[in-house]
């Protein structure tokens, strides 16, 4: 090894349903190369000790905001790309010792399964079996036997919400790092840790597993607990990705390191826990349909209520374009005149209602029509005619977001969709949503900022891509028995550790 081990960066993300009919193409993964992936990364960044102890190299990343299946001709582009970098990483050095792989680990690809292994299995054809690759994953993303396989390090977010991102990004380069360094002690570039891994057959949504609530609040603190076990290097637990239908789509827990039995005790150790407390998650608060949603928010006095239109969630998988929740809203009496009830809902794409708005301007009465250009299964595109309460240009997703009054609800239509999750979200369109009566957000759990705003919340369980009731999507592909879609598991389920072979060993045996 150099004096600093030669690290190359790559990696696409996107979280994709197969249940909704968007498309995801290649100019949404905003793909960053070369020192711009670096730049990405603060803990890179010059002067920093990670940055001092190896010499990084970026490739190409992409990060989709999550939505419907990527399409083959995308995935190729980017794919072939990243090779095409790599290549000319590996001519320019001497000798490529690690590879950071940031994905996310619940991408689906037309005419792919396991996207995530087969881009691995790509990229190791070309930086060779020696080279050690870390990846990095999001706590619902999927990693199939292949993937644990390919990877020699590999670890995933320990909180949801995901505050912990880049505290996880920043520990599969430390471990990346810790690992390069040994072998170069050892003189042995072929040192690779234990790789213990546990499929449970358990396929929930994130609404059902958030960190801030029991059972994952107690099973996901046991976490760090098995990390600092000696001969232990990361432990680390993946709920799944519920809304997309493959084999590979299940709950997975990992560990790695040195010692053999501390592996494979700490894997089964976050498993049992797992396991014993399958029948015990539920939605992370109160939750019912729309109507019901709307009839208590009504009737409390706690102000702002929040309500997670959770079906439509474009930070999911959803496609974000559906009208279904914001036609029930404006359905009801309540919100009729200006002095009701105000209600701000996020939101709806529709980019010749925008061009509508923008033309007549601040304080104009227009009549638009928007949504349901992609996802009209559930409901059609909706007509509403209301004041243009503001208008903003050069939003990174949205491109251009106005705010419509129709009555007393200010519906946020926007040219691209748009996830709302920050407090400037709304303020920067003239909306106040702490002095607001109703919140309403395409959404699951509440992320950080909303659930500080909230003075209490329900979930919205309506219809979508990202249906919270998973029974009625129609899975058809995934492995069965499946909790919750089966109840009897006679005998229990195998949750003893698998021992992974080595990425440079061949893969052998069955697939469980």
């Amino acid at each position: 090894m150099h004096s600093r081990p030669v690290i190359a960066i790559a990696g696409l993300a996107c979280e994709t349903s197969t249940f909704t009919p968007s498309k995801t193409l290649a100019p949404a993964f905003h793909p960053q190369r070369g020192h711009e992936v670096i730049q990405e990364y603060a803990f890179l960044h010059p002067g920093t000790s990670l940055a001092n102890i190896a010499d990084w190299r970026g490739a190409l990343i992409g990060h989709a905001l999550p939505g419907g299946i990527v399409t083959r001709p995308a995935f190729e582009e980017l794919a072939g790309e990243i090779l095409s970098r790599l290549k000319d990483i590996v001519a320019s050095t001497p000798r490529l010792d690690g590879l950071w792989f940031d994905i996310h680990g619940a991408m689906c690809v037309e005419g792919l399964d396991d996207v995530e292994a087969e881009l691995l299995r790509r990229i190791r054809a070309v930086i060779g079996p020696d080279v050690v690759v870390s990846a990095s994953m999001d706590l619902h993303g999927n990693v199939s036997r292949e993937l644990a396989h390919q990877t020699d390090l590999i670890t995933c977010y320990r909180m949801a919400p995901h505050e912990d991102e880049l505290e996880t990004k920043e520990r599969a380069c430390r471990n990346l790092v810790d690992l390069l360094t040994k072998q170069h002690s050892s003189r042995n570039n072929r040192l690779r840790p234990f790789k213990a891994w546990i499929p449970l057959p358990i396929l929930l949504p994130g609404e059902q597993t958030s960190t801030r609530v029991e059972p994952a609040k107690h099973i996901y603190a046991a976490v760090s607990r098995v990390e600092a076990m000696a001969g232990v290097i990361d432990a680390a637990i993946w709920v799944g990705y519920a809304w997309a239908d493959e084999a590979r789509n299940r709950a997975i827990v990992m560990a790695t390191g040195w010692d053999k039995a501390a592996v494979a005790a700490g894997a089964e150790k976050l498993a049992k826990l797992f396991w014993d407390a399958h029948a015990d998650f539920k939605f992370v608060g109160l939750a019912g349909s729309f109507k019901m949603c709307l009839d208590t928010a009504l009737a409390s006095s706690s102000r702002p209520y929040f309500i997670s239109d959770s079906g439509d969630n474009p930070t999911a998988g959803g496609s974000g374009d559906m009208t279904w929740g914001l036609t029930k809203l404006l359905a009801r009496p309540e919100f009729k005149d200006a002095s009701s009830p105000t209600v701000i809902y996020a939101s709806v794409p529709g980019p010749r209602a925008v061009e509508t708005a923008v033309a007549a301007g601040v304080g104009a009465t227009v009549t638009v029509t928007a949504g349901a250009e992609v996802d009209n299964i559930h409901a059609g595109p909706i007509t509403m005619t209301g004041r243009v309460h503001s208008i903003k240009h050069g939003d990174k997703n949205a491109g251009i977001e106005v705010v419509l009054q129709v009555g007393s609800v200010f519906a946020i239509l926007t040219k691209l969709r748009k996830p709302y999750h920050k407090e400037h979200d709304f303020t920067d369109l003239d909306l106040q949503p702490r002095c607001a009566d109703i919140v309403i957000v395409k959404i699951g759990y509440l992320e950080p900022e909303l659930y500080a705003m909230a003075a209490d919340w329900m979930l919205g369980l309506t219809p979508g891509g990202v249906d919270q009731d998973l029974i009625r999507l129609g899975h058809r592909r995934i492995r069965r028995p499946m909790w919750p879609f089966d109840t009897d598991f006679e005998p229990r389920p195998n949750i003893s550790a698998r021992f992974i072979p080595l990425s440079h060993e061949p893969l052998t045996g069955p697939d469980e």
